[in-house]
């Protein structure tokens, strides 16, 4: 099987939480990886998500480090809608 990933990146405008990742973020932008094979058997190109990773802050402030985190794409998804939920509620 054909495996690929693909770089993005999403801006949270307030500090954030993901589900089943301890802490709170900083506002700013992060990349986001999301890695995928490719679905055999098909009339047609598929794939399919094995994996989305983050790239957060480190717990070693000092230093600048940053971890890569995976997450659920949902759990992703609804904290992105969080923080629009809150622009949405202040204008």
């Amino acid at each position: 099987m054909t495996e690929t990933s693909r770089q993005t990146s999403v801006t949270f405008s307030r500090p954030f939480s993901l589900d089943g990742v301890e802490g709170t973020f900083p506002a700013g932008t992060y990349a986001i990886e999301e890695s995928r094979e490719e679905v055999s058997g098909l009339s047609f190109i598929g794939y399919r998500r094995t994996k989305t990773t983050i790239e957060l802050p480190g717990s070693n402030i000092a230093l600048m480090s940053r971890r890569l985190v995976e997450v659920d794409p949902a759990d992703l998804e609804a904290a992105l809608a969080r923080d629009v939920e809150v622009i949405n509620v202040e204008l």
